[in-house]
């Protein structure tokens, strides 16, 4: 019989608090527990973060308690909380420049695929050009760093918990030929990830450092629109060789590709080049081309901040198709022109030396 709810909260509540003399579930301290169908148990502990050292004992005598109580695998998160600040300052400011940013150990290049918003396609972007780096030879990972939104499980075909042989190193799914990790594969497809910025913080460095991604020779991270804590984390704490920034052709897309542009150089990270996604739709019935968004709104703005147009990639049923049936076009049909466009990005990421 698998545990339930109700029996984990039982055994985490013979934990106690050292802050608050209680058990950890009366504190407040366990966030966002699930109780998966295989029994795997997951939850987050946020602690104060002055006290993050000494509730690693803490964090230690809850996986014990757990396995006492029949749990199978526990992965137990720990993030820390800064204590409440004043209101923020909300005139302009600039960023200062990031200090000590890290290489992770085993891969020779990261790069960010990044948007000002979403729905212009950079999930399916990340995706595809994983299976089209794999295809030029070399080694890849795929980071799912879009917390919120996470997609990459469905499009690479993959499924189930990735497994943690000592409760902390966290071994990755692979697929195609790509090294994948993703927070969707530690959710339920209909579950929320209801997180505040430390806890967000906190995963993307676990997923950077404790997930065993071997020797890769360029780790892809799919990262969420927007500009905000995940962009921010990765550039600061991490050795990111650059930033390919996507958008669709219309004016509303640059105006937060524009702000997605600004952000990265603000925190010092490099734009390798832009991508129009969408770019053009070619009836199948009748042949005739139609820009549905515009054309050329991407191209003219790569070329005023001096960057390469690294493709326009169509708007295509096949591309839709085959990343909802959890096979990229560049695996699902690779002689295909759609699939050529992708195959395109990786070349030019190879020759400019970042992958």
């Amino acid at each position: 019989m698998s545990i339930t709810r109700d029996a984990v909260l039982t055994a985490l509540k013979t934990v106690t608090d050292p802050i608050s003399d209680t058990d950890i579930v009366a504190a407040g301290l366990v966030k966002a527990l699930t109780v998966g169908e295989d029994g795997a148990v997951r939850f987050v502990m946020e602690v104060p973060a002055s006290q993050a050292d000494a509730y690693q004992t803490v964090k230690a005598a809850a996986e014990t308690a757990l396995a006492q109580a029949g749990v199978a695998t526990a992965q137990v998160l720990l993030t820390a909380h800064s204590t409440p600040a004043p209101p923020p300052d909300l005139k302009p400011q600039r960023a200062s420049t990031p200090s000590g940013p890290q290489k992770v150990a085993g891969i020779d290049h990261i790069i960010a695929i990044a948007s000002g918003k979403g729905g212009v396609g950079k999930s399916t972007l990340s995706a595809n050009l994983a299976c089209a780096l794999t295809a030029e030879g070399r080694r890849v990972g795929l980071l799912d760093a879009d917390v919120y939104g996470p997609s990459q499980p469905r499009m690479l075909g993959v499924s189930g918990r990735p497994a943690s042989p000592d409760g902390k190193t966290i071994l990755p799914m692979r697929n195609f030929g790509v090294t994948m990790m993703s927070i969707g594969l530690m959710t339920n497809d209909d579950q929320a990830t209801v997180w505040r910025g430390p806890m967000l913080m906190g995963a993307l460095q676990q997923m950077m450092t404790q997930v065993q991604w071997g020797a890769l020779d360029v780790l892809i991270v799919d990262l969420p629109p927007g500009t905000g804590d995940v962009q921010m984390t990765l550039a600061q704490k991490f050795h990111v060789d650059g930033a390919v920034v996507v958008s669709t052709p219309q004016d509303v897309a640059l105006l937060d590709a524009r702000k997605g542009i600004d952000m990265f150089n603000q925190l010092g990270t490099p734009i390798l080049g832009m991508i129009e996604n969408m770019s053009t739709h070619i009836c199948s019935n009748c042949g005739h081309e139609e820009h549905v968004f515009g054309h050329g709104g991407v191209a003219a703005e790569a070329k005023k901040i001096g960057v390469p147009l690294l493709a326009e990639i169509p708007l295509h049923l096949d591309i839709r198709l085959a990343a909802d049936g959890g096979a990229p076009i560049v695996v699902s049909k690779p002689e295909s022109p759609q699939a050529a466009a992708f195959r395109a990005v990786a070349k030019e990421l190879i020759a400019l030396g970042k992958a």
